[in-house]
């Protein structure tokens, strides 16, 4: 990768001012203004949300040690700890003594986790068994997490008690490599940034045969009831993102929501709740395997602005195999991973070249929204 230093004449680890995103085999350029480090500023209306088992207390201890060590120590964001189970006590002092500030602990009920009435359980039985040789074809539990992080973790009762405007969503043995000695939700509030993610990678088709076609039902539906949701410029979106043909097939690009920072209203927007609504009718949470990342991702990449999405390069991170780590040497220095285990712009299932070129290079006199190229 060719990197373009700016600012940054000092020799020593401390926060850049700015950096260049610049791969040598690509024809895009993209600088990144990076805030004044500081240890300290005026709190936002934020929280880290978890999704997390008792049985996963050690991997939650080694991710919250992560978070703690490279930010929040100085930031002091509360924890938001949620259990399809009750959590043990053990669980409970464990994390509270992880954590810098305030934590809370909260039951996931079965109007969140259980089937809906119209959903046929025999059916999707039926279905596990068919597509058990696909990822997490065959789980059961999985389906549940995904319908609940698609429809329900922003409507919890703890989080809307919270009165929360930003979350940042944590899982149990991930890893973080990088110092932080800014705010990623002051810097989220201040430059409009609404979705932000780390990674991005496709999705396995199999798991997902008729979302893309059920989303396209959804926006023809409602355009017909007079009800335009995604109303942007087709060039100011990343709409190419998710296709390569303008949107007659979806092409399976999508931001892991593992890692996740966002606005929590983006979800309490009429155009989601329809959207989820809509979706959630079909059953293909369990009639296929839809995962909440790439229904978040899709909708994000419709009804935001391609400024309003934010790619947080300088966040060294790892999920299960799969790491990005910065390139950019003003930001290696900050950071313990290794830039040559990063797949942003080596793996065939990355879609981080996507994302940028669905950015930077859009016909600039197309006059199309969105929505018109949904429904066409």
């Amino acid at each position: 990768m060719e990197d373009a230093i700016l600012n940054n004449d000092h020799g020593d680890n401390r926060q850049p001012d700015s950096y260049i995103i610049n791969p040598s085999k690509y024809a895009f350029k993209m600088k990144v203004d990076l805030p004044p480090a500081t240890n300290s500023t005026e709190r936002q209306a934020a929280a880290f949300i978890v999704l997390v088992r008792n049985s996963e207390l050690f991997g939650m201890l080694q991710s919250m040690n992560d978070v703690e060590q490279r930010f929040n120590k100085k930031f002091n964001y509360p924890w938001v700890f949620l259990n399809e189970e009750p959590f043990s006590q053990e669980f409970i002092d464990a994390t509270t003594k992880a954590a810098s500030s305030q934590t809370h602990y909260g039951l996931v009920d079965e109007s969140m986790w259980g089937y809906p009435d119209w959903v046929d359980q025999s059916y999707a039985a039926e279905r596990r068994e068919i597509m058990k040789d696909l990822p997490y074809g065959s789980s059961e539990s999985y389906r549940h997490m995904c319908r609940f992080q698609s429809g329900f973790f922003w409507r919890h009762p703890l989080v809307l008690s919270l009165n929360l405007e930003y979350y940042w969503r944590v899982e149990p043995d991930v890893r973080y490599y990088c110092d932080l000695d800014y705010d990623p939700f002051l810097y989220m509030k201040q430059n409009n940034k609404k979705y932000a993610f780390n990674i991005s990678f496709k999705e396995h088709s199999g798991t997902i045969p008729s979302l893309w076609d059920s989303i396209k039902l959804f926006a023809k539906l409602s355009t017909k009831n007079g009800k335009i949701h995604f109303k942007n410029a087709y060039r100011d979106s990343i709409f190419n993102f998710l296709s390569d043909n303008e949107g007659e097939y979806y092409n399976g690009c999508h931001f892991w929501t593992n890692f996740e920072i966002a606005r929590l209203d983006l979800w309490h927007t009429e155009a989601y709740k329809e959207l989820y609504a809509a979706l959630d009718s079909t059953g293909g949470f369990f009639y296929e395997r839809w995962g909440d990342a790439p229904i978040h991702s899709i909708f994000a990449a419709l009804y935001l602005k391609k400024d309003e999405i934010h790619f947080f390069n300088d966040i060294g991170y790892k999920h299960s195999t799969y790491e990005h780590c910065p390139a950019e040497e003003p930001l290696t220095r900050r950071c313990s991973c290794n830039p040559g285990n990063s797949l942003d712009f080596t793996d065939e299932m990355s879609c981080l070249v996507e994302y940028m070129y669905a950015r930077e290079f859009y016909p600039k006199n197309d006059k199309r929204t969105v929505n018109d190229i949904l429904i066409k």
